[in-house]
C-alpha cells in the first residue's frame, strides 16, 4: 500500500496486463460490484481495456482497469472498471473513465452509456441517468450470465458528445436480434391471505 501519492501512468492494456486485471475485475465481482471476466474473454478483449500503472520505484504493477466496448455505429460503453483497493482515492478511476471517453471521441463515438451503482461518480464526469428500456438489446447480451439477471439494480447512465456528428447506419432494432432479456426490477405485493408473490 503506497504511503504517499504514487506516480501513476495510464496507457492501453497489453497481453502481459492480464492476470493483474483479471484479479483486479475478479476482486470486485466477489462484492457483487461488476460481472467476472474469465482469462479466455479478457485475452480475446484486450484491446478495449485501458490500465493505470503504479511506476513509483520502477514497480510498473497495474492497480486499475477500464474498459470501452463499442457497441453500434453511434454507441459505445464504458465497462469493468476497477482499482485495487489499496490505491483508491487518488483520483484513478476518474482518470481511467476520461482516458476511455478521450479514445470514444477519438473515434467518433457520439453516445458512451454505462450501468453502475456510482451514479454520483459519474455524474461527476457528464453522465446522466437513462431509461434502460431505450438502450439497444446489445447492451443486455452479457446479463445472461448475471446472477441478478432478473431483478437488476445498476443504474443505466449516458453521456453525448454534442460536438461529434451522428453517423447514420441501420437502426439497431430492425436488425435480427438475439433473444436477449432486458434485467427488470423485480418488486413484492402481499396478497391477503396468501404468501408474497413477485410482480
Amino acid at each position: 500500500m503506497p504511503t504517499d501519492k504514487p506516480e501513476i501512468l495510464y496507457r492501453k492494456a497489453t497481453l502481459s496486463d492480464v492476470p493483474a486485471i483479471h484479479r483486479i475485475i475478479g476482486d470486485c465481482a466477489e462484492l457483487g460490484l461488476m460481472l467476472p471476466q474469465s482469462l479466455a474473454v479478457l485475452y480475446e478483449n484486450i484491446r478495449k481495456y485501458h490500465v493505470a500503472i503504479d511506476a513509483t520505484n520502477n514497480e510498473h504493477k497495474v492497480i486499475g482497469v477500464c474498459g470501452l466496448s463499442i457497441i453500434w455505429a453511434n454507441m459505445g460503453e464504458i465497462s469493468s472498471l476497477a482499482v485495487d483497493p489499496n490505491y483508491r482515492g487518488h483520483g484513478i478511476g476518474k482518470a481511467l473513465t476520461q482516458h476511455c471517453l478521450d479514445e470514444a471521441h477519438e473515434l467518433s463515438i457520439k453516445k458512451i452509456i454505462t450501468l453502475t451503482y456510482e451514479q454520483q461518480f459519474f455524474e461527476s464526469l457528464g453522465f446522466s441517468v437513462v431509461d434502460r428500456q431505450t438502450l439497444p438489446l446489445k447492451v443486455w447480451s452479457v446479463c445472461i450470465n448475471c446472477p441478478k439477471n432478473q431483478a437488476c439494480d445498476e443504474i443505466a447512465m449516458i453521456i453525448i458528445f454534442d460536438d461529434i456528428d451522428e453517423i447514420h447506419a441501420p437502426n439497431p432494432a430492425s436488425l435480427p436480434q438475439a433473444n436477449y432479456t432486458i434485467p427488470i426490477t423485480l418488486s413484492q405485493t402481499k396478497i391477503s391471505g396468501q404468501p408474497n408473490k413477485q410482480i
